[in-house]
């Protein structure tokens, strides 16, 4: 059998070394910029409809079903990208799957703005979360592989807030064109980051570690070695010698070859680590968005708050959530991931039970208790986006983070479904006790269920 068929363990030992001896350099930032810009797009694209909704409803004259199906259908989409992504870019690539996903998510963008009618509205929302569902965990994924070991957490995490970044950035831009071009002018806009897909094509290489994992030994070390030159160039000194490989995987031919897939993800090892990393994903999100997307009814309804106020404290405490995530990601390599994760679940469901007891009785108090529960729970739930590729080796690893990506979305789903059935029986305070108790649930699987993995490399964590 060719080399081109059966994976070189010494060469993947090989590369895995030579990557950790590569210092922070312009490349590594350039490469955290481009794909960042996809994942930001991204991450502008979700949010579009929340205010295209108003100006639908009225054009379309909507029923309150048919906008709850609206807004779910792109949930769903994500969801199911999610999964399908993680299959598909451990088979033919992470940068190709990157580049694919912001194509259909600019294509699907002007669709939608020439969309004639409610049901084909629909369907191009659906494959609009396809491509946003896809790409996060990918890129995710792709920037964990090209990372050394050293202070991972924070580089991989400091990539990582361009997505809330791109949340902020675009209700900001969709509240003020929607009122002054329309929602059509707003997807036709959004359709223009398309051409990120050219660049990702034509200056991010392909993961050289997916590359040897697949056998393509020669394109593995010519990537490497481009990389290299690349990081000299920039930092205008000679590398540090490679270190002595110790190889990890076990050799051999298709008879002794490791489970991949899905039967691999729920295998051995690695069916422990999916199940602890699933269940933080689906409950930190669960929490998130139970919180977020009815805080704004709880002030109006409850407090009688006009919007405009109930949109401001809603926003101030997705601010502070934001602080949450520059905090994880500057301390999450000191204090590890298992204690970052923990803490900030455990954190928020002091907090969500503590408001449910004594501080839910004033807007103020609400908004200051749940701003606080916000820094936790986002810390927690943007962790996750560098720990989950950290925990599974190359063959499987973005499927590992799409199942994730997919727990997260099943989360965003019944998150607000969950909290509305229990808002509607009247108890505010109940509320907040039952996301305290689903966040202090995440808590104690982070405790007793997560491995750590600060500071060791991938090949390590996964042999």
């Amino acid at each position: 059998m060719t080399t081109e068929a059966v994976p070189d363990s010494a060469l993947r030992a090989s590369i895995a070394a030579r990557f950790e001896r590569l210092p922070l350099s312009r490349w590594h930032v350039t490469v955290r910029l481009v794909v960042g810009a996809v994942t930001f797009f991204e991450a502008f694209d979700q949010l579009l409809i929340a205010y295209a909704l108003p100006e639908l409803r009225g054009e379309w004259h909507l029923s309150t079903s048919a906008t709850t199906l609206l807004l779910t259908v792109g949930s769903v989409g994500m969801l199911v990208g999610a999964l399908l992504s993680g299959r598909i870019a451990d088979r033919v690539g992470r940068v190709r799957v990157i580049a694919l996903c912001v194509a259909v998510s600019s294509v699907a963008n002007l669709a939608l703005a020439l969309s004639p009618s409610l049901e084909v509205f629909m369907a191009l929302r659906f494959v609009q979360g396809l491509a946003i569902g896809g790409e996060v965990p990918v890129a995710a994924t792709f920037i964990a592989e090209i990372t050394r070991s050293h202070r991972r957490g924070r580089f991989v995490l400091l990539y990582e807030l361009v997505f809330p970044a791109g949340l902020t950035v675009g209700a900001l831009a969709a509240a003020w064109l929607v009122p002054l071009l329309g929602w059509r002018w707003m997807y036709g806009l959004a359709a223009l980051p398309g051409v990120l897909a050219f660049v990702v094509h034509r200056m991010v290489p392909e993961s050289p570690r997916w590359l040897a994992d697949r056998g393509r030994t020669a394109e593995a070390a010519a990537v490497m070695t481009r990389i290299e030159t690349a990081v000299e160039r920039a930092t205008r000194a000679p590398l540090p010698p490679v270190p002595s490989p110790s190889p990890t995987a076990v050799p051999g031919g298709p008879a002794d070859a490791p489970a991949s897939g899905l039967r691999g993800l729920f295998s051995g090892r690695y069916r422990r680590r999916i199940l602890v990393v699933g269940a933080l994903w689906f409950t930190g999100y669960f929490v998130n968005y139970g919180i977020t997307s009815w805080l704004p009814t709880i002030y109006q309804n409850r407090y009688d708050l006009p919007l405009s106020d109930a949109l401001l404290y809603s926003t101030v405490t997705s601010c502070a959530g934001l602080l949450g995530c520059l905090v994880a990601a500057l301390t999450v390599d000191r204090a590890g991931r298992r204690r970052v994760i923990t803490g900030c679940l455990g954190g928020s469901a002091a907090v969500l039970v503590a408001l449910a007891c004594f501080g839910a009785d004033t807007p103020l108090r609400v908004l200051a208790w749940t701003s606080l529960a916000a820094v936790f729970f986002f810390g927690s739930n943007i962790c996750l986006y560098l720990y989950t590729p950290e925990l599974f080796p190359t063959r499987m690893r973005a499927l590992g983070s799409s199942v994730g990506g997919a727990l997260n979305r099943l989360g965003v789903i019944l998150g607000p479904i969950v909290v509305g059935a229990v808002y509607a029986g009247g108890s505010i305070e109940a509320v907040f006790l039952t996301l305290g108790a689903v966040s202090l649930a995440g808590a104690v699987v982070a405790g007793v269920g997560a491995e750590e993995t600060a500071g060791r490399r991938l090949e390590e964590v996964s042999p």
